[in-house]
């Protein structure tokens, strides 16, 4: 894949794929856009044209769905220069997840269905509309006021839209096991269906009341490790235990009586 950055020289990036990408890095003094254009402008015109006629033959070819590993890859990498604060470099990761989200919408704008303005305004919007103790009236005091609401609002937007037609709300497929497990518990909380779900509730409460983050940690560690040794999926077998007590609340709240 062929970016622009500030520099004049050229490096190799091997994809997800195996392929190689080859970032040519342009000069700011070597870029052909109008003065006065933004450096957003130009990332966004850089990769028009790269999906333009006479453009890269990598960037023509790709789809939503065949960047979506590449999406991935990049937002790990974000999250690994988190981890250690390494701030020049998360700078350009950043950058990397970035321009993954304007590919999207260029892609999406010539399929006729949004562009990038459309991303950002709808991103502020929702900011502004979530925050009205900040753009609005009334007086927040603590964070947990905010959360409280925040899903207030995003309930009364929900109901707005499209109708659900499962007890809960769907989670994105791709979330990896351990935040699919939180979010689906922290669901249950929010629907008083954890006990209908048949998790030991007792035990769950008793491990928190004692859990520290190193303790965490290290009990994690050591299930992933004693499930390699073991020959056994960890990931797999998170999701489908998940799964289980998914459906056995959905399943209970199905025979419930009406109230």
């Amino acid at each position: 894949m062929i970016s622009v950055g500030v520099s004049g020289t050229a490096n190799t990036k091997q994809n997800p794929g195996g392929e190689n990408q080859t970032r040519i890095l342009v000069s700011v003094g070597q870029s052909r856009e109008p003065a006065g254009m933004t450096a957003m402008e130009e990332l966004r015109q850089t990769i028009a044209r790269l999906r333009g006629p006479g453009g890269c033959p990598w960037d023509q070819e790709q789809t939503h769905a065949s960047l979506t590993r590449c999406l991935i890859d990049e937002c790990s990498e974000l999250l690994d220069t988190i981890d250690r604060l390494d701030l020049p470099h998360m700078r350009e990761e950043l950058g990397d997840v970035l321009m993954q989200v304007v590919f999207h919408a260029q892609l999406a704008e010539e399929g006729g269905h949004f562009n990038l303005e459309d991303v950002a305004r709808e991103a502020n919007e929702k900011l502004v509309r979530r925050h009205p103790h900040v753009f609005g009236s009334g007086r927040l005091e603590t964070s947990e006021e905010v959360l409280v609401q925040w899903e207030q609002i995003k309930a009364r937007e929900k109901k707005a839209g499209p109708v659900q037609t499962t007890l809960f709300k769907e989670l994105p497929p791709r979330l990896p096991a351990l935040m699919y497990a939180e979010a689906m518990w922290k669901q249950m909380g929010k629907k008083q269906l954890q006990a209908a779900s048949g998790a030991d509730g007792a035990r769950v409460r008793a491990l928190a009341a004692e859990l520290t983050p190193e303790a965490l940690g290290r009990q994690l560690f050591e299930l992933a490790a004693a499930a390699q040794q073991r020959g056994l999926d960890s990931e797999g077998a998170l999701r489908l235990h998940t799964d289980h007590l998914k459906r056995h609340a959905e399943g209970r709240a199905a025979s419930a009586p009406a109230a």
